[in-house]
């Protein structure tokens, strides 16, 4: 079995109490991917590493990598909590279902290349008061080349046109221009405001992002199409989703934030 002691940087994804006093945490790292770690006598009054396995927790840790099975931490060097996040269920919905995909999108120990940067940054921006619903759109729309599925969204998949009015075709996999509109009689007819937000949002730079505002019903109409996307082209609905789903349902019985 390969090992191999590292430091790395590390965000906490998971949590999973194991036996009497021991904890399963799995991170999402810059260089090993994901991996779950074990951590002994952590659920024991006075356990060094706590700060660190917090949920919504960022941190450099050192540890032993397996190759396969669990790996072991050693110490945790610094960690940051988002603390904004971890105290506000909703932000906190909305954070668990962007880790969600991205846990779901790659095999554990599986490198993540920019995914890891995106996770840190992502939940960073939520933290701060971006609406965690555009956050996690961008977040669907660019995790789907990750899931195999890469829409064409520059221009008209027939034509490349981008000057003519544009549609969504699941038949042809990305935009239809209304030259040819015809060909797809289940095109999606998005709206185009939203339609304009899902191109952006496909080549946005998270780390270029300091102020978005979207309507509410342009939100309605964005998370119409990245559910059928995400329901007829990729087939992956983290328990996560669901409980955003239900959320309109009781969000309007929770207090004010801040109260």
């Amino acid at each position: 079995m390969s090992r191999e002691l590292a430091e790395f940087a590390g965000l906490v994804i998971a949590r999973h109490n194991y036996r009497e006093s021991d904890m399963l945490v799995k991170l999402m790292t810059d260089r090993f991917g994901k991996k779950m770690f074990m951590f002994n006598r952590a659920r024991k009054p006075g356990f060094k590493m706590t700060a660190g396995i917090l949920p919504f927790t960022q941190g450099t840790y050192v540890g032993t990598i397996n190759q396969d099975g669990l790996s072991f931490m050693s110490t945790v060097k610094d960690a940051r909590q988002f603390m904004t996040i971890a105290g506000d269920i909703v932000l906190n919905a909305y954070a668990t279902y962007v880790l969600a995909l991205i846990d779901q999108a790659f095999e554990d120990g599986e490198p993540l290349g920019r995914w890891y940067d995106f996770a840190a940054t992502a939940l960073a921006l939520i933290d701060e008061g971006l609406d965690p619903a555009v956050i996690t759109n961008i977040a669907e729309v660019q995790l789907l080349g990750a899931f195999g599925v890469q829409p064409e969204w520059r221009g008209c998949v027939l034509d490349g046109r981008d000057d003519l009015p544009l549609d969504f075709s699941e038949r042809y996999g990305g935009l239809l221009c209304q030259d040819h509109w015809h060909l797809d009689a289940y095109r999606f007819r998005v709206q185009p405001k939203a339609l304009y937000l899902l191109r952006r949002f496909s080549v946005l730079d998270l780390h270029q992002l300091h102020n978005i505002s979207v309507s509410a019903a342009t939100k309605v109409e964005l998370r119409r199409v990245l559910d059928r996307i995400y329901a007829d082209m990729v087939g992956v609905v983290p328990k996560a989703k669901r409980f955003l789903d239900q959320m309109p349902k009781w969000q309007d019985q929770l207090p004010p934030r801040g109260e």
